[in-house]
């Protein structure tokens, strides 16, 4: 029976899948399947496939079901009692957004001029901390380390460097200046020496 993958149900699955396949930092194992995907698209049989990837028709039609049942989330591997879940390609791009977002807790300028933050209790900055809470509050299980790996995967800076040194506030009062070091430094009075016999 020939078996092949469904259509897209969209344009936008269409366009996350053809990506996947062609991505160069995503995982290994979830490229060559978005690959088995579009290369069944493309009117490729098992067999061939197989033969194009390395890999055996039976391993085809295995990730070709996955996908048919449960789409570009179908790709990944299924938990491993003890080990970190596979984070989804759903999960993963809400993640890297996340990250390249405003924090809810920095203050946004309005345009009276006040400072008014989202959240002022939210963190106004990211660390790999406030994004796992965060991502934890959307329903997304994962670690620290994983919200890491996929950051430093995609090239996504999560931190930013703060300088207290300048602001743009008009009330920002700069520290004085501190004294030159060319200031002569003030001469000691003279020292005191036990008479001599000379001197009596």
């Amino acid at each position: 029976m020939f078996l092949a993958a469904r259509p897209p149900v969209d344009a936008e699955e269409e366009r996350r899948v053809r990506k996947l396949a062609g991505a160069r930092h995503a995982p290994a194992d979830w490229v060559q399947r978005a690959k088995i995907v579009t290369l069944s698209w493309a009117g490729l049989h098992t067999t061939a496939i197989g033969a194009g990837l390395g890999c055996h028709p039976k391993t085809v039609r295995q990730w070709l079901h996955r996908f048919n049942a449960e789409g570009l989330d179908g790709l990944g591997d299924r938990p491993i009692p003890g080990r970190p879940r596979r984070i989804t390609e759903r999960e993963r791009g809400r993640i890297i957004a996340l990250a390249r977002s405003d924090p809810p807790g920095r203050p946004q300028r309005m345009e009276g001029g006040e400072l008014v933050a989202a959240d002022e209790h939210g963190p106004p900055q990211w660390t790999l901390d406030s994004l796992v809470e965060a991502a934890r509050a959307e329903g997304i299980e994962v670690r620290r380390s994983q919200v890491r790996s996929i950051l430093m995967a995609e090239r996504v800076r999560w931190r930013h460097t703060r300088s207290w040194a300048r602001s743009d506030d008009a009330d920002f009062a700069p520290k004085g200046r501190r004294s030159s070091s060319s200031t002569p430094t003030p001469r000691s009075g003279p020292r005191w020496s036990a008479p001599t016999n000379s001197d009596r």
